[in-house]
């Protein structure tokens, strides 16, 4: 495995929230894996710049990509630019402790935060702005992230989504995680609980279960009274952003919202467009979750227009729709930014089917260096810093005792160099 990062474990590490330490315990299955004497590790190594497709075609039979959609979608509206106005996945890499992004700056010294989306990164996102701090302080949150959101001074948050409750993409488990914050009152309007005739038949006739509960948690949320709490959640359906408002200095202070009203295309599904009804929200942070991207792979082909590798089935096909021998996909970078861990699972076994049927039927490379030093002498001249499993397990224990001293699950390294200094020592 090369990664990037000198940590192995990517998202589990770098995206599930730090208040969710139950999602992070997949990474036993996966230390079960690395110790395995087949196994080998190589962190610290860039693919594109340490490592390039024909290193990997002279060494390997088979390779598999799985980088994920780290690019997220902008709003495409005027303001977005503003200073404020930032990716959600940005904020969640900050918290995380992801070294990339160690170094941004949020400013949360306003009191009114507006999250656009409806998925389970937005209501992540959401719950870490209305977390009491010490909360957070028991869990592997980022130091520095931990200590802006103790000096935060919002205390209003919206969640906005397009189109309506049937059609959130959060799962019950994350939206119900936000009505039990005790500190904060989870405000919905009652309209907006109120399904119109076409989502309400939709729904009834879905065999998925899970937009049901939505519903009805939404509908329980809608049906509460405030009870004066520190913090205030709005949860706004069938809203758009519409354009981003700044002060003299070039930061956001409000937006315009549209409201949307539900319709059914031509293939059946229901979809939201624009009214003539606007409305104008205090916005002193801004922080987008619509949707995500794949980036390119230098050598490998790439569908622009829907942010992965084309593939079938795991494997990935020339313009031709041939398969590529030797080359697979699986993730997000396969299929695209949708599902949660679970669904991954079944999504990487599919794309390991057609690597052992394809090594059965002797379709794969014919690398001429297929040795284990030829990879190590390559590494040697190409990345002297490159970190292995045995490494990853100092940091760890190392991130594990400092947590112990500080009653955290773990207190994490946030710099690639502080991390390499430490293995030198």
């Amino acid at each position: 495995m090369f990664e990037r990062l000198p940590t192995p474990f990517g998202l589990v590490r770098a995206g599930v929230a730090p208040d969710h330490q139950k999602d992070k315990t997949v990474t036993r299955a996966y230390a079960r894996s690395a110790e395995q004497s087949t196994f080998r590790f190589f962190g610290n190594v860039e693919y594109g710049k340490h490592l390039h497709l024909d290193d990997l075609q002279q060494r390997y039979h088979q390779i598999v990509f799985a980088t994920g959609a780290q690019s997220d979608r902008s709003l495409g509206i005027p303001g977005e630019e503003l200073a404020g106005s930032h990716a959600a996945t940005d904020f969640v890499a900050w918290y995380n402790g992801h070294p990339d992004y160690a170094d941004h700056q949020f400013d949360l010294s306003g009191e009114t935060a507006v999250v656009i989306g409806l998925g389970n990164v937005a209501i992540d996102v959401a719950r870490i702005l209305c977390k009491r701090p010490e909360e957070l302080a028991r869990t592997d949150i980022a130091d520095h992230a931990l200590a802006a959101l103790k000096q935060s001074r919002i205390n209003k948050v919206y969640l906005l989504g397009r189109r309506g409750p049937a059609q959130a993409a959060f799962t019950p488990a994350e939206i119900r995680e936000l009505g039990q914050l005790d500190n904060t009152d989870v405000v919905v309007d009652t309209a907006d609980a109120t399904l119109d005739p076409l989502s309400q038949r939709l729904l009834d006739s879905a065999d998925e279960k899970n937009a049901q509960k939505n519903v009805a948690i939404i509908r329980e949320f809608a049906s509460r009274q405030p009870r004066g709490r520190h913090k205030q959640l709005n949860i706004r359906f069938f809203a758009s952003p519409g354009e981003l408002f700044g002060d003299r200095a070039g930061h956001v202070r409000s937006m315009r919202i549209i409201k949307n009203e539900p319709y059914q295309d031509q293939s059946g599904s229901l979809r939201a467009r624009a009214t003539e009804v606007q409305e104008t929200l205090p916005a002193d942070i801004v922080l987008r979750s619509v949707g995500y991207r794949g980036v390119p792979l230098a050598g490998i082909p790439f569908d622009d227009r829907a942010g992965i590798c084309p593939n079938k089935g795991g494997r990935v096909v020339a313009a031709s729709g041939e398969p590529i021998p030797g080359i697979y996909v699986a993730g997000w970078i396969k299929r695209g930014p949708s599902g949660v861990i679970g669904t991954n699972k079944s999504d990487a076994r599919e794309t390991v089917d057609a690597m052992v049927q394809d090594a059965v039927a002797g379709r794969h490379l014919e690398p001429a260096e297929a040795s284990a030093e030829s990879i190590l002498a390559l590494l040697a001249a190409r990345q002297p810093d490159t970190v292995t499993y045995q490494d990853w397990c100092r940091i760890d224990e190392i991130e594990l005792e400092r947590g112990v001293a500080s009653g955290r699950p773990r207190v994490k390294f946030v710099s690639a160099s502080d991390m390499l200094d430490m293995l030198e020592r």
